[in-house]
């Protein structure tokens, strides 16, 4: 990373780092001091090369999706710019300026010699950075300081305001010392924060050095906090911007750095080639930006025999250029989609699900494993992913509400440009993984028989609750307001419990942590009921191809990590207490018999948050075996 203002390099960052814990608009802890990435029209990519990812078909969701925020369209995604060890001398002029462009905030920052506060534009601090190789030496100290003979480090102050509408400002020290009046003595007055230790934030004192005015931080919080601070000011800091409408919430007091502070909102999907049973409108549906150049059958030609396009050759030449050059003469593109939200697992579907395997290529291979008895009672298929490609982008982010796919309406996205910009940041990582569906057989007369269960009715009652208590003091009372939209059916409930189970005895034998594995479920909707679990490897570092996942799909050592998996989920160091749970009013959580010591996983892992899951599903927890998919064959 690198300061806009100062232009040194003060860390470093991973690029998974950027996209899900430290992208646009969030703080990033480093050693000595705090910064905040900053918005896109201040990234640079000049003099570099092979920043753009192609990836057409998350190109084409995104676009969808800031249409419905009313944002510009983008044809690029970037990865974030950043320099190889060897490719230039981290001293050199050209390599201090290339990174991701911070800035110090909150901007006040106290001595840890004599508990002076001040802003940075106070000249009290001084940044000390003067090793290119060690940017983690990045300090700012206290030149002035009166108390010791060495010149103490200065550290950011920790306060700030947030509210929901993803504002985020500076805390007003001067202001809540004075009790929003001017010092007596000084217009812009020195304070001093002190920090008498036991609780975080209640047991810190400001003072005013003018006129010995002082206030505990105490006073800041909960409802009394609500009527001393001043109203949100709609700062976005990331932007060097004010809301232009202003903000009419009320500014909520926060550490820096707290987990709520900052929610990404991202997009992901695998690199694929098309299915190849689909027809030739669902390839230009999914890869209209990527096909919309081949008008003669020389481009045909040229592109079919390049890497990674070898999937040209399952369509007819003839058809599929007269199918491109009717859309040119005015069907429908990528530029005008018919649908407003993007499918993106639909086309993965088809292709892992399909009967016939796809072309190999370097993005993606696909081979068929074998199923022995007794699983074959459970799963239709088992497929080894040899290797695949996920791209991810970053499209937003949010503040206080984390963003919810299944209430799209709570969080409120902020924009990570305040310019128009024509890309959004992307990363990419490679692994490999086991794609499973479960049989049709199977599944289909279990969703009919819960259709029907007063288990699964609590689950939906519950759903109905989470809906409208997150809805509750942040949006009117709407009558169309829908409690039940986005419920993602009985049969996701199965597959996911199912693949939770899975993942937690595959961690103790792929070579992999479970927190670098993840998954991505297949359950479709009524319309379209689909049955699949992918569970795979998001490892940026080794990329995640050490080969132990997908030897796992073979037969020999499937059925007993199926197995294994059952019996452990059949156990519980928190039963009875877990196997009973149910959320019973006015409970809302979203999960049954499911605990952090049977099913849950890390947050890296679960596209769901460890939501809809419950191990009666999948095990019998109790008398009624009406509630187990599994075949009793396979029950422990």
């Amino acid at each position: 990373m690198s300061g806009s203002t100062y232009h040194r390099r003060v860390g470093a960052a991973r690029p998974s780092h950027l996209m899900y814990t430290a992208g646009v608009g969030s703080l990033v802890d480093l050693p000595n001091f705090s910064v905040l990435v900053k918005g896109l029209e201040a990234w640079s990519h000049s003099g570099l090369t092979d920043y753009v990812i192609d990836e057409p078909r998350l190109r084409t969701a995104v676009n969808r999706r800031l249409q419905l925020y009313g944002n510009t369209q983008v044809t690029e995604l970037r990865t974030a710019p950043w320099l190889r060890g060897n490719d230039s001398d981290p001293k050199g002029w050209h390599a201090q300026g290339v990174g991701v462009p911070v800035t110090p905030f909150p901007q006040w920052l106290r001595c840890t010699g004599c508990n002076l506060l001040a802003p940075i534009d106070s000249e009290a601090f001084t940044l000390l950075n003067t090793n290119a190789r060690t940017p983690h030496e990045a300090r700012f100290v206290h030149s002035e300081c009166g108390r010791t003979r060495r010149k103490p480090l200065a550290v950011t102050a920790r306060f700030t305001l947030v509210c929901t509408n993803g504002h985020l400002d500076e805390f007003p020290y001067a202001h809540f010392v004075h009790h929003g009046q001017q010092c007596t003595k000084n217009p812009r007055p020195l304070l001093r924060m002190t920090d008498h230790g036991g609780n975080l934030a209640a047991n810190v004192t400001l003072q005013c050095v003018a006129c010995q005015a002082k206030r505990n931080i105490r006073d800041a919080m909960g409802e009394r906090g609500a009527r001393e601070l001043p109203r949100c000011r709609g700062r976005h800091p990331h932007l060097a911007a004010f809301a232009p409408d202003g903000c009419d919430e009320q500014a909520t007091l926060m550490i820096a750095g707290a987990s709520n502070q900052w929610f990404p909102l991202t997009m992901s999907t695998l690199a694929l080639p098309p299915a190849p049973d689909s027809g030739i409108d669902k390839l230009l549906d999914d890869r209209w930006n990527e096909l919309q150049h081949i008008t003669t059958p020389e481009v045909y030609t040229a592109l079919s025999n390049m890497p990674g396009q070898a999937y040209l050759k399952e369509y007819d030449r003839d058809a599929l250029l007269a199918a491109i050059q009717a859309r040119l003469n005015g069907g429908t593109s990528d530029e005008q989609p018919t649908e407003t939200v993007p499918d993106l697992l639909g086309p993965e579907w088809e292709v892992l699900a399909g009967t016939r395997l796809p072309t190999p290529t370097d993005d993606f291979t696909l081979e068929e494993a074998d199923v022995a008895d007794p699983t074959a009672e459970l799963f239709g298929s088992v497929r080894q992913v040899q290797r695949l490609r996920e791209v991810r982008a970053q499209i937003g982010f949010t503040r206080l509400d984390a963003p919810d796919p299944d209430n799209p309406e709570i969080a409120r996205p902020v924009r990570l440009w305040r310019s128009s910009q024509n890309w959004v940041p992307a990363s990419e990582v490679r692994g490999e993984g086991i794609f499973l569906r479960v049989r049709d057989d199977v599944i289909n007369p279990w969703v009919e028989r819960m259709q029907k269960s007063a288990v699964m009715q609590a689950h939906r009652e519950a759903y109905t609750r989470f809906r409208t208590n997150r809805r509750s003091g942040r949006l009117s009372a709407d009558a169309d307001f829908d409690t039940m939209a986005g419920w993602p059916g009985e049969r996701y409930l199965a597959l996911h419990s199912l693949s939770h189970a899975l993942i937690r005895t595959i961690a103790l034998e792929c070579g992999y942590s479970s927190a670098s594995l993840a998954e991505r479920i297949y359950a479709g909707d009524d319309e379209h009921p689909r049955t699949g679990i992918l569970l795979y490897t998001a490892v940026p570092d080794s990329e995640g191809t050490l080969g132990g996942l997908v030897a796992l799909a073979e037969s020999t050592h499937f059925d007993r990590i199926v197995r294994r998996a059952l019996k452990d989920a059949a156990r519980c160091s928190s039963d009875p207490l877990c196997s009973e749970r149910l959320p019973r009013s006015p409970a809302d959580y979203l999960h049954g018999a499911a605990c952090h010591a049977c099913l849950f996983v890390s947050e890296t892992t679960c596209e769901r948050g460890n939501r809809f899951l419950d191990r009666r599903f999948i095990v019998p927890l109790g008398d009624d075996a009406d509630e187990v998919l599994t075949p009793q064959v396979l029950r422990p």
